[in-house]
């Protein structure tokens, strides 16, 4: 048994500047050691692990960890703009750890709040004795952005807002104190993100998790589920259960992707949502499906442009009045903003003593209201101690320290001027814990703040009293304290110690009554199939660009920078849609010369060919629209299929800094690679039902569009035609060695017309894939009140008709007949006409619609 103290072997590495940087000034309470130096009791567990792994072990543990989370896509963006600024935490190895008798101080503490905040929202938008008794003032409650005037004053407590779910920031302060930091009680997030970290260091710290005695999440989450089954009144064996998001655009949204998937949640935006009856409904491929519970993620102003913010395009119009009516439930309910006010730490002390009738258990940060005219005198008396916060803009922290005369004296008179509006805080030291520095190879001290999470259980039947769990676990993140999560750049898994080892818990359950089996998919959101057919056409357009940029980069290198005026650039930039760089003149004598020149003019090629503006069309244009569909539909892909494209990514984001047409040669070999792969792993994983028929349409669409473009390029509007370009376009389409095969190596035009366009057992041709269409089109859902076939089935009818329907013998000679390409020009307008339309017809058959269509009038037939 190793000794307490930092003498081991794995502290002369690892911990070897620890205790240096903790007898800095300021020391405060350590999460590791003691005031002695003692390393804690719970921490020996972990030393002697670390121990074993050694230095290059103790390394190689966090890249694996860190490797999982980005195999995993676990990322977040505030700017969805901008793909390349999205970013992975740093996942530290090391977690924080919490004894059994520390938790259960902590556990009842955040029990007793949850009580006291799910007690004083009903009172809030009910009786509101807290106002009358003169506990809490009333401007401070109803100046306040989360107060929702619409909420209130409902006829039963039942249909007041309620506190299903919520989120508490916590931390250790420098005595090692628990003190709660906030409640965010609209949309907690971070409980996806606290799973995810816990399977990926279950996974790098195997042997120590396996054998921990540390409280499992599983259990909390299948809680989680049953509680919301019970809110769903009228359907509680098998509730529609949704996750109301954002969107792609939100910073959080794989959190709420990934929690969706765990939970079996239907992921929703508010455009998949309507209101009909006074009846929240979801858009379904097979029509409106009724909605029993929402789980959201959005906050209150947002959710309903009807009652609230009139210009939220995330919210759903009428949710409010289906609330009101009991008709959907939603966790959190609509109005518990009101409990994030970062004043109310001021009163929850006497709140508390008013509404349970006990003292509060767990400190607050120290803070004054600014609407107590003895709390406003003391702040403005002397700004600079304290951190200011106007209650408008709640996440923004003034920090008057840092103004000068002039500025502080204009935040004194706007604060003179409207003080309920500000709150006054004093900064907090934080204790520390022991964090994995993976740039300087050491382990520090570092400040960490905590979230933790509260379920309000009514329990198994209907004569329990309803009680509140705590995840024994959450989300910890490196940061001073009151630093939002986003801003952090390492994030830690909580482990809770428990007095015997836990049994492992998993959210599959085996269920309690019979279950409806489905497989049509008929119940697939419309949003979603929409999503899921661009994915298809964009990673086709990707996939297309990258093959042509590739087949310029091999004649650039091949035929060399002394022969641009002889080359088949100016037709490959042509289907490219580029325009030829400005010093590059490909009909002009080169200068053998002049070699600087021919090198300039070389580079200026390249660099053209992987343009890195971010112009639309370009690749990493391509794979941003991509990835931006491919994370709205985040839980209806397979895990290896999102690893995949993550490893796209990567490839995609190296490309312009390679040097050598060669090297991005190469590398644009593995995008297409890798593209292939996604779209293998989709076909192989995901059930075939509708969402796969849209993608595989949008993917077959778009590859047939480009192919026929290429073959008017190649076969009739070349500049320099000839059996040179006919041999890159049969590389491009993937069919040089197949015609190889064939004809061995002799390039005939009707011969490669007949293998790209006709030849329907050839995967790659415009007749195999026109075939292709037509059964998927076939198999989508269609109105059973006609007789009549859809447009987009007519659409593709058409194109394949042209296709079947051509005189043969018209095409026969054209190399040297400007008939016969005339009669191929006029054949392949014919074929893409229908294509260009299908599009639009799929997209207002089944994208745009909200309700299966009604025939408004009878017609009844002669028999």
């Amino acid at each position: 048994m190793p000794s307490p103290t930092l003498t081991h072997s794995l502290s002369e590495s690892l911990l070897a500047h620890y205790q240096q940087r903790r007898n800095e000034p300021n020391d405060t309470y350590d999460d590791l050691v003691n005031a002695a130096g003692k390393v804690r009791s719970r921490w020996q567990p972990l030393i002697e692990e670390f121990n074993e792994l050694g230095l290059d072990g103790f390394q190689q543990m966090a890249l694996e960890a860190q490797n999982l989370l980005y195999e995993n896509g676990v990322t977040f963006n505030a700017y969805e703009d901008d793909v390349r600024k999205m970013r992975s935490w740093q996942l530290d190895p090391i977690p924080y750890v919490i004894t059994p008798q520390s938790w259960d101080i902590l556990e009842a503490g955040l029990q007793q709040r949850a009580r006291l905040l799910e007690r004083l929202v009903a009172d809030l938008y009910g009786e509101r004795r807290v106002i009358r008794d003169g506990i809490l003032p009333a401007e401070l409650v109803f100046s306040h952005p989360g107060w929702l005037f619409a909420a209130a004053d409902n006829s039963s407590d039942a249909d007041r807002p309620q506190v299903l779910f919520q989120g508490m920031d916590v931390m250790r302060d420098h005595h090692g104190q628990w003190r709660v930091l906030g409640d965010w009680t609209q949309a907690s997030s971070g409980v996806g993100y606290a799973l995810e970290n816990r399977v990926v260091l279950a996974r790098a710290l195997s042997r120590l998790y396996r054998d921990a005695p540390l409280h499992r999440l599983a259990g909390f989450l299948q809680n989680f589920h049953r509680c919301l089954a019970e809110l769903a009144r009228p359907n509680r064996d098998a509730p529609n259960i949704v996750l109301l998001t954002p969107g792609p655009g939100s910073p959080g949204y794989f959190e709420h992707a990934w929690l969706a998937n765990y939970m079996n949640f239907s992921l929703v935006e508010g455009s998949d949502l309507v209101v009909r009856d006074g009846r929240v409904a979801m858009r379904t491929l097979g029509g409106l499906k009724t909605v029993d519970v929402i789980v959201r993620q959005i906050t209150d102003p947002w959710c309903d442009p009807l009652e609230l913010r009139g210009d939220s395009l995330l919210g759903v119009p009428g949710l409010m009045q289906a609330a009101r009516r009991g008709e959907v439930a939603i966790a959190n309910g609509l109005g518990v903003g009101v409990l994030e006010h970062p004043a109310l730490a001021a009163f929850l002390p006497a709140l508390c003593r008013h509404l349970l009738g006990e003292p509060l258990k767990l400190a607050g940060r120290p803070l004054l209201w600014c609407g107590l005219p003895q709390a406003r005198d003391a702040v403005l008396g002397d700004l600079t101690p304290w951190r200011i916060r106007d209650v408008r803009d709640a996440e923004r922290v003034i920090q008057p320290e840092h103004m000068d005369d002039a500025e502080l004296e204009q935040l004194r008179q706007t604060m003179t001027d409207a003080p309920h509006f500000f709150v006054a805080e004093q900064p907090l030291i934080s204790a520390t814990s022991p964090s994995y520095d993976q740039q300087n190879n050491s382990i520090l001290p570092k400040p960490v703040c905590l979230r933790f999470f509260a379920l309000a259980d009514p329990g198994d039947d209907a004569n329990s009293t309803q009680r509140h769990r705590i995840m024994p676990g959450g989300l910890a993140w490196v940061a001073e304290p009151g630093t939002a999560p986003m801003d952090s750049q390492t994030v830690k898994d909580i482990w809770v110690l428990s007095p015997v080892v836990q049994p492992h818990v998993s959210l599959l359950q085996r269920a309690q009554s019979s279950l409806l089996v489905t497989r049509d998919g008929s119940d697939l959101p419309s949003r979603v199939a929409e999503n899921l057919f661009w994915i298809g056409r964009y990673g086709e357009r990707l996939d297309n660009r990258s093959r042509l940029v590739r087949e310029s980069m091999v004649c650039l290198v091949e035929q060399g920078q002394w022969q641009l005026n002889d080359t088949l650039l100016p037709d490959l930039f042509t289907a490219l849609k580029l325009p030829l760089p400005s010093d590059v003149n490909p009909y002009q004598e080169p200068e053998t010369e002049d070699p600087a020149g021919a090198i300039r003019q070389f580079s200026a090629l390249r660099s053209a060919l992987l343009d890195v503006a971010r112009t639309e069309g370009d690749i990493p244009w391509l794979f941003h629209s991509l990835l931006h569909n491919g994370r709205a539909v985040r839980d209806h892909l397979g895990d290896d299929a999102w690893r995949t494209l993550n490893t796209l990514r990567q490839r995609v984001h190296t490309l312009p800094t390679l040097q050598g047409a060669s090297a991005a040669q190469h590398s644009l070999e593995e995008i297409i690679t890798l593209v292939a792969a996604v779209f293998g792993l989709c076909n192989e994983t995901m059930p075939h039902h509708f969402g796969w028929r849209f993608m595989d349409i949008g993917r077959i669409t778009e590859r047939c569009i480009a192919s026929v473009e290429l073959l008017k390029l190649s076969m009739i509007h070349a500049q320099n035609p000839g059996p040179e370009l006919w041999e890159r376009v049969l590389s491009a389409t993937d069919n040089l060695t197949v015609y190889r095969r064939r004809y061995r190596s002799q390039l005939y035009p009707t011969a490669i017309l007949d293998l790209l366009l006709f030849d329907e057992t050839n995967p790659r041709s415009i007749g195999y894939m026109l075939g292709r269409l037509q059964r998927q089109i076939e198999q989508l859902p269609h109105p059973e009140n006609t007789p009549f076939r859809p447009r987009e089935i007519r659409l593709i009818i058409q194109a394949n008709s042209h296709l079947h329907l051509v005189d043969l013998d018209s095409l026969s000679d054209l190399e040297q007949s400007a008939d016969a390409r005339q009669a191929l020009e006029t054949l392949l307008n014919d074929v893409v006409a229908p294509l260009y339309a299908l599009t639009e017809a799929i997209s207002n058959s089944y994208f745009s619609h909200a309700e299966q269509p009604k025939q408004l009038v009878t017609v009844q037939g002669n028999g």
